[in-house]
């Protein structure tokens, strides 16, 4: 048994001590405490076995809860475990003082209590993955009930605590790892989906890497995972890295590492950050295991180019009226290669299936300039609205390369009409972009894409000024 199983036995046996210590009785009971009685006893108990006996007793009723239930309990939790009002206002007029004990009994009257209730809930046997499962509920429910938005950052707050960098195991998952973490592999890999074991099998081959962070209150559940590929150059197409037919290379010839696909496998950690502390720590075990890989490039998807561009053209701002004069090049071309007036709609049309050769260098150019646009110019308070963009972005990476044509699964091509962008990874300036996206919301870019984006800048300026 491992020392984890063994502890929460333990548990379980020190939470039945404690629940016939306080004559705990069952839900279904006439006389059984209500929800709210049992996290007010928790928060207020002093007794460690007959806390881990109500912090057990909660949980197990939230897992046997419906949906209902479970909305009826965040309810309690958001209305009956906030801060007191009046409590607050006295601690603030206190500290007018500003006395180092008013500024405790200040922060004392603003933590709400149920996250000390969230806290003691944690002492149950397996109450950590109990509350990221509630988590996970709590986020399904916030945009019918934003009353529940301060019990979900409370959550979140303590989760972040729970899950930091310095409780979490970076390992490597190969063909010999558990079957149940390879089941996990497979169950959460959300990016390019795998069809069954086969999948798998070549995605952990020689010279293929898997790495995936763990935490030792859910031990065999990768909390995040990365999937690597060991290559000769940069690779533009998703298709032969996850190809299960494909040759296995030999990894002493390889010179870059494909960080291909990253997730994230439960939902109930979501904003809770480690998928940049996950790069750079598997970027320093490849380095020492391959020392001729030189490169570390991601081939990323675009995940909401189509469906972005398509709500630009319905607004009246100067971004909007920018992408119409980018496309208003194209419409001509794009309808007679189409047969369909409108430009976005042309490239639907054109890309539900192989593009014919004559068409490839047109319809790749076109989607390079949406694709850089799109990339750079929409914003969301200076930084890339593309999500996958931010977070490389933020974590210093540089704009490398956009590929067409890179993705052709119905998915990728709905997305971003099967483009994909290569996110490079520079140890020499990953700071330095960092700090500059982060600050200033200046994106890194390769000499190419530099060099495209100042074309695509002059164009557009001699376009407007050709309008007006």
């Amino acid at each position: 048994m491992s020392a984890r199983g063994w502890f929460e036995r333990l548990l379980d046996t020190v939470a039945d001590h404690g629940r016939d210590l306080i004559g705990l009785r069952d839900p279904d009971e006439r006389d059984a405490p209500s929800n709210a009685e049992l996290c007010h006893r928790l928060v207020d108990g002093v007794g460690e076995a007959s806390n881990i006996a109500l912090a057990r007793e909660i949980l197990q009723r939230w897992t046997g809860m419906d949906e209902v239930g479970r909305r009826e309990f965040v309810n309690l939790l958001a209305v009956e475990f906030d801060p007191d009002p009046d409590a607050i206002v006295r601690a603030a007029g206190a500290y007018r003082a500003r006395d180092p004990e008013r500024l405790r009994e200040l922060l004392e009257a603003t933590e709400p209590p149920r996250q000390e209730l969230f806290r003691r809930l944690n002492m149950a046997p397996g109450g950590t993955k109990v509350l990221v499962d509630m988590r996970s509920f709590l986020l399904g429910e916030l945009r019918e009930h934003p009353e529940f938005r301060n019990v979900d950052a409370d959550l979140q707050h303590l989760l972040g605590s729970w899950f930091n960098r310095g409780f979490l195991r970076l390992e490597r998952i190969d063909w010999n790892s558990p079957a149940e973490i390879l089941e996990q592999l497979i169950r959460y890999e959300a990016v390019h989906p795998m069809r069954g074991w086969d999948d798998l099998r070549r995605r952990l081959a020689a010279d293929r890497r898997c790495f995936a962070f763990f935490h030792p209150a859910l031990a065999q559940t990768p909390l995040i995972f990365v999937e690597v590929a060991l290559t000769r150059g940069v690779s533009a197409s998703i298709a032969p890295l996850i190809d299960p037919q494909a040759p296995i290379a030999d990894p002493a010839i390889a010179d870059t590492a494909v960080f291909y696909s990253i997730n994230n496998a439960l939902t109930g950690l979501r904003g809770v950050s480690f998928g940049n502390f996950l790069i750079k720590q598997v970027v320093t075990e490849l380095g020492a295991e391959f020392p001729d890989i030189d490169t570390f490039v991601t081939l990323s998807p675009v995940p909401r180019m189509r469906s972005a561009l398509g709500e630009l053209l319905g607004q009246d701002s100067a971004t909007a009226d920018e992408l119409r004069l980018l496309l208003a090049r194209h419409q001509a071309a794009l309808r007679e290669a189409s047969a369909c007036d409108q430009p976005l709609a042309a490239l639907d049309r054109l890309l539900e299936r192989d593009l014919p050769r004559e068409l490839t260098g047109f319809v790749g150019a076109v989607l390079r300039e949406l694709a850089l646009f799109y990339l750079l110019r929409m914003k969301r308070r200076a930084h890339a609205v593309d999500p996958v963009a931010n977070f490389h972005l933020s974590n210093g990476a540089r704009l490398e390369r956009i590929n067409t044509v890179a993705n052709p699964s119905e998915r990728g091509r709905r997305e971003s009409w099967g483009c994909m962008v290569n996110y490079r990874y520079d140890g020499a300036t990953v700071v330095e972009n960092h700090e500059a996206y982060v600050g200033e919301g200046k994106i890194a870019l390769s000499k190419e894409l530099d060099r495209l984006n100042r074309q695509l800048a002059s164009v557009l300026t001699r376009e407007a000024s050709e309008v007006h």
